[in-house]
C-alpha cells in the first residue's frame, strides 16, 4: 500500500521525453467511482500573477502512470501542443 504522503515525495518523470515534470500538488478523486482519477502536478515557476497568481499545473490521467517506483513515478504524455496548455499524449496544463 502506497499513502498519498508518500506519493508526493516522489519526483515524476515523462518516459516519453525524459523530462521531470514537477512535484506532485494534488490528486484528483472520482468520488463516484471510489478511484484516482489524476495527479496534479506544480509547475515550478509558473505564477505568472505574482503572490495572488494562479501556477499552471499539470494535469495527468492515471491511465498515463506506467509505473510508480520506490523513488520516481514514470507517466507516458506527449509533448505540449504550442500553446503549452494541452498535452496530445493525454495529460494538460490546467
Amino acid at each position: 500500500m502506497v499513502k498519498i504522503s508518500d506519493l508526493r515525495l516522489r519526483e515524476v518523470i515523462n518516459i516519453v521525453d525524459g523530462r521531470r515534470l514537477g512535484p506532485i500538488k494534488d490528486i484528483d478523486i472520482d468520488l463516484a467511482e471510489g478511484r484516482i482519477a489524476a495527479i496534479v502536478l506544480a509547475v515550478p515557476g509558473s505564477r505568472l500573477m505574482g503572490f495572488w497568481g494562479r501556477e499552471d499545473e499539470i494535469i495527468v490521467p492515471w491511465e498515463k502512470i506506467v509505473r510508480i517506483g520506490v523513488d520516481v513515478i514514470l507517466v507516458e504524455i506527449g509533448p505540449p501542443y504550442e500553446d503549452r496548455r494541452e498535452y496530445p499524449g493525454g495529460g494538460y496544463l490546467r
